[in-house]
C-alpha cells in the first residue's frame, strides 16, 4: 500500500511545466513600484510603475513597465527638473538603453512640453532620442519636427526635421 501511495504523488516536470508555463517561471513581477536612482550617492530620478516585470533568462535581459510609468528626474539639489510619463518602457539595463512608447510626454520645469509616440533614453549618455515626429509646446509655440535628441532634464532640445512656423529672436537672425 505504502509503495502504490509513494508512486501516486510522483509528477512529471512537463506537467508541472505545462500547468504553469515556461513564461511565468522566467519572470519577477511586482505591483506598485518606486525605484530611486543613484549615481555616486546621488539620486538622479524617482520612477514610479504600476507593473513591473523583469525577464532575465531572455537575450539580452530586460525589464517591462507594462501598465504606465512615471519618472522624475533631480538636479544635485534634488529639485524636479523635468518629468516623464508614458503607458510602456522596456529597459535593457546591459545596453543602458530605455525604450519608452505610447503617450510619451516630457515637461521640464520651464513648463515646456515634449509629446512623442517613442523616446529611447540613453542612461550613460544621459540623452533622449528619437526618429519619430514630436511635437514641443513652450510658453509662446508650438514646434513640430521627425526626431529630436534632448539632455535628461530636457532643458536643451534639438528638433532634426523641423516643421511648422518657428519664433525667433531678432538677435539670433542671422544678416
Amino acid at each position: 500500500m505504502l509503495l502504490l501511495l509513494a508512486a501516486s504523488c510522483r509528477n512529471k516536470m512537463e506537467d508541472i511545466q505545462a500547468l504553469v508555463g515556461k513564461s511565468v517561471m522566467q519572470e519577477d513581477r511586482a505591483y506598485d513600484v518606486t525605484i530611486l536612482y543613484s549615481e555616486d550617492g546621488q539620486v538622479k530620478a524617482r520612477l514610479f510603475s504600476r507593473e513591473f516585470i523583469r525577464n532575465e533568462t531572455s537575450n539580452p535581459p530586460f525589464t517591462d513597465m507594462q501598465r504606465g510609468l512615471k519618472v522624475e528626474f533631480f538636479n544635485d539639489t534634488l529639485e524636479v527638473e523635468s518629468t516623464l510619463t508614458a503607458k510602456y518602457a522596456r529597459y535593457y539595463e546591459q545596453q543602458g538603453n530605455v525604450l519608452i512608447r505610447d503617450s510619451v510626454v516630457v515637461v521640464n520645469k520651464k513648463g515646456d512640453r515634449l509629446e512623442t509616440e517613442e523616446l529611447i533614453w540613453n542612461q550613460n549618455v544621459q540623452k533622449f532620442y528619437t526618429e519619430k515626429p514630436v511635437a514641443i509646446t513652450t510658453a509662446t509655440q508650438t514646434m513640430w519636427g521627425d526626431g529630436l535628441e534632448a539632455n535628461q532634464d530636457f532643458s536643451w532640445y534639438q528638433i532634426k526635421s523641423l516643421r511648422g512656423t518657428m519664433l525667433v529672436e531678432k538677435d539670433q537672425v542671422p544678416e
